[in-house]
Formats: C-alpha cells, sequence, structure tokens
C-alpha cells in the first residue's frame, strides 16, 4: 500500500480559516470571557461586602488572593496533564470545577467560607485558561497565529470588565451575591455546548498517536481533503527536548521561560494591584462608590487593543512589540495616580493605561505558545499562568501593605508602575537569548499515524 503522508501543521496552513476552526475560537473565548469575570467578580463586590459584613479593608487581602492560589495550582497541575491527556478532557474539567465553586460562593455566610470556595473557583480558572490558549493556538495557521490568539485571549479583559458594568447594575437591586450567582450559572450553559463540539487538539493527537480516524473526523471538518491522507504526521522542530516539563529547561528553552515567568508575574502585580484596588481606592479620593466602580472597569476593558499586537507580532519580532507595550503601561499607571481630582481625565487615563497594559499582558500567552513545541506547549504556557498568578496575589497584598502605610494616593501608582519595566526589560533578555540560543537539535518531529 503507497502511504500519502498529510502533515496536519501544513494542512491548516494551506486551508482557510474554516467555520470550525471559528467554533473552537469562539467556545475558548467565552471559557476566557468567564475566566475573567469569575476572577475579577470579587474586586468590584468588595465595596459591599466591607459594608455588609463590617471588616477592615487590609482583612480582604485572604479572599481577594484566595483564588489566585488557586489559579496558580490549577494552571501549575493542568499543563502537564493535557500535554498527557489533552487539552479538551482538562478544559472540560475546570469549567465545571469554577462553575460550580462560583455559584456556590454566592451563599456564603462568613470570610472564612468565602476564602476556601474563592480557591476552589481558582483552581477550574487556572487550569481553564492555559488549555483554551493552547487549543486555540493548535488549530491556527502559522501565519495568523498571534492575531487569532491574541483576539481569544481578550475574553478574559472584557470578562473582567463585564464584571465590572454588570456588578454596578446588578448590586444596587440584588445585592453582591446575584454577581456570583450569574458567575456560577453561565458555565453550566457553556459546558453543555463544549460537551457536543469541542474537539481535541489535531497537532496533539498526531503527537499521542491517537487513533487515525480521530484525526481523520477532525480535519475533514476543517476541509473536505483532509480524509485523503493514510498516514498523519507533524513535522516540528524541538522534538529532541523531551516532553511536558523537561521542555521548559531544555538548553534553547530555559532563559526564555524564565523571562516568561517573570513578564508575566509582573504582569499581574499591576492588573491585580488595581482591578482589586482601584474601586476602593477611587471612592477613598472622593469619587461615590458607583462612579468608583464604573471607572475601575474601564480598566480591563482596555484589552481589547490586543488583536492589534497579535496582528504585529505576526509580521515584527513579538518580543520586541510587547516590551514596548509594557514600557508605555508603566507611564500610563504613574499618571493614574496624578489625575484623581479630575473625573473626566482620570476615565480617559484609566481607559488608557488598561489598554496598554492589558494588551501587552493578553499578547504572553500566545507568545508563549508560539515558543514551546507540541510535546510541551499546554506544560510551558500553564507554568507561565501559574507562575505569574503569584504576582496576582502579590499585587492584592502590595497595595493592602501600602494602604496600611498610609502612602498617598499618587505613591501607590507609582509603585505598581515599576512593576511594567520589570516586564519589558525581562523580555528584552528574552529577545537577546532568543537570538543567540543554539538550535533545538535532531531532526524535526515525525509523530506518524497510519491509518489501517
Amino acid at each position: 500500500m503507497t502511504h500519502q503522508d498529510l502533515d496536519v501543521q501544513a494542512f491548516i496552513n494551506r486551508h482557510p480559516f474554516s467555520p470550525y476552526q471559528w467554533l473552537v475560537f469562539a467556545t475558548c473565548f467565552f471559557i476566557v470571557l468567564l475566566d475573567g469575570f469569575d476572577t475579577a467578580a470579587i474586586g468590584f463586590i468588595a465595596p459591599s461586602l466591607l459594608k455588609e459584613w463590617g471588616i477592615a479593608k487590609p482583612a480582604l487581602a485572604p479572599v481577594l488572593s484566595a483564588a489566585l492560589f488557586g489559579l496558580a495550582a490549577g494552571a501549575l497541575a493542568a499543563g502537564p496533564l493535557a500535554d498527557r491527556l489533552g487539552r479538551r478532557i482538562v478544559l472540560l474539567a475546570a469549567v465545571l470545577v469554577f462553575g460550580a465553586a462560583c455559584g456556590a460562593s454566592a451563599f456564603a455566610t462568613n470570610l472564612d467560607t468565602l476564602t476556601v470556595l474563592r480557591f476552589v473557583t481558582g483552581i477550574g480558572l487556572g487550569a481553564a485558561m492555559p488549555n483554551a490558549v493552547t487549543l486555540v493556538s493548535e488549530f491556527c495557521p502559522d501565519g495568523r497565529r498571534a492575531v487569532i490568539t491574541n483576539a481569544m485571549f481578550c475574553g478574559f479583559p472584557l470578562g473582567a470588565a463585564c464584571g465590572g458594568f454588570l456588578a454596578a447594575w446588578m448590586i444596587p437591586q440584588w445585592g453582591w451575591r446575584s454577581v456570583l450567582a450569574l458567575g456560577g450559572i453561565a458555565p453550566f450553559v457553556l459546558l453543555l455546548v463544549m460537551a457536543l463540539s469541542l474537539p481535541e487538539s489535531v497537532r496533539h493527537m498526531v503527537a499521542r498517536g491517537a487513533p487515525a480516524e480521530r484525526i481523520r473526523a477532525v480535519l475533514r471538518r476543517i476541509h473536505a481533503s483532509g480524509a485523503d491522507a493514510t498516514r498523519y504526521v507533524l513535522a516540528e522542530q524541538g522534538a529532541r527536548t523531551g516532553g511536558g516539563f523537561a521542555v521548559l529547561f531544555a538548553r534553547s528553552y530555559a532563559v526564555g521561560t524564565l523571562m516568561l515567568w517573570l513578564a508575566y508575574f509582573m504582569g499581574l502585580v499591576i492588573f491585580y494591584a488595581l482591578i482589586n484596588w482601584m474601586p476602593i481606592l477611587f471612592k477613598e479620593a472622593g469619587l461615590p462608590a458607583q462612579t468608583a466602580t464604573l471607572i475601575a472597569a474601564l480598566f480591563p476593558l482596555g484589552g481589547v487593543g490586543a488583536i492589534l499586537f497579535g496582528w504585529l507580532m505576526d509580521r515584527y519580532d513579538a518580543n520586541r512589540i510587547i516590551a514596548i507595550g509594557f514600557g508605555l503601561t508603566a507611564l500610563a499607571v504613574f499618571l493614574i495616580g496624578q489625575v484623581a481630582g479630575n473625573v473626566g481625565l482620570l476615565t480617559v487615563t484609566v481607559f488608557g493605561a488598561g489598554a496598554l497594559m492589558n494588551t501587552a499582558q493578553s499578547s504572553l500567552p500566545a507568545l508563549a505558545a508560539a515558543y514551546y513545541p507540541t510535546q510541551g506547549r499546554a506544560t510551558g504556557v500553564a507554568w507561565m499562568l501559574g507562575i505569574g498568578r503569584f504576582g496576582g496575589i502579590a499585587g492584592s497584598f502590595l497595595v493592602a501593605e501600602l494602604a496600611r502605610r498610609q502612602l498617598p494616593f499618587g505613591q501607590v501608582f507609582m509603585v505598581v508602575a515599576a512593576a511594567a519595566l520589570v516586564s519589558m526589560a525581562a523580555l528584552l533578555v528574552k529577545l537577546a537569548a532568543d537570538r543567540n540560543r543554539p538550535a533545538a537539535g535532531g531532526p524535526a518531529l515525525r509523530a506518524q499515524v497510519d491509518l489501517h
């Protein structure tokens, strides 16, 4: 029998982005949107918690950071699991966990219970995000990978922004519990759609030696010619680094791995410091509570700029593009602390800072997904996100400590802005290391599955 080989990535590159691939994109977009909504919800209900439960601001730090500990744990565990078991099964389990836990949080009666439930919510959220990024990336053509992956990742800041707008509308009418209840119901609707329509990554199936009929069934939904091959292969450099966690610290990837971790860590210091504390800081600066919440909600909304960055990353050096974004973020966050007395100017500045910061941060998963080979991609993306989550924890405690030390409003934002300069420096180091790194070694990977 004469074998007709089909390289699955070359096949994806060769054909237009199909309705089936858009279905994968849309499903993962909504996973990430709900991730952003559920992650940010606690910050928007924080002022109501302070009032209803009569607690001091520093006491909020554990509940604000509990989900972040869970996010880290979920991401660190889910990456290696997804590289072994597949992206789809881990995504289904993750959405089930964070939907159930967020819904249960609406019934919490004390701070300790809410803290535990936020931790469990975080485990599901942490497992969902990197696998959504990885799955979409592996269905993308090489020439459009960054822009499509970044567009999908825009769901996270949009979800966080929706949380703010919905909280400002829902809390006065139904109380803070209604926000968490919505964050629990929506994932179960999405879970039904996922169970019926979400496929496994064809790149992962070939790399793991899955039955050829499974690969064939997915490829022919992208284009009918996907059913013509008798053998499916994956030609990919970097195969000799091993699989899973071994990829991250192979000689060709170690410096880049550490710099990605540092950049993402510092980016989340900024994001969670501001998304969790801006409503409270603005209120203390003299703004009405509802106005403070609405202005703070503009910060994550700016992440839609990641689509532009994705377009630039597909055409120019991605490390340099994102580094510039973080440099501009440092300036913009600093300016927030200087304009609190002018509501109009504050509104514009918060939106601008959010556009820059979230655009840069939202571009990092696409950078990581393109950096690692298939057999370690989910682990590489997940560990960057997981290690980065500790930056979110640090950001939540950072502002609590600055408040305890009674730093002026402007100085709080100056300290937070410094984190963006560190992210910029980390990406410039990665850029230099990428230019000098040795070849991955060995011939291209040819994982093959015969159709018998």
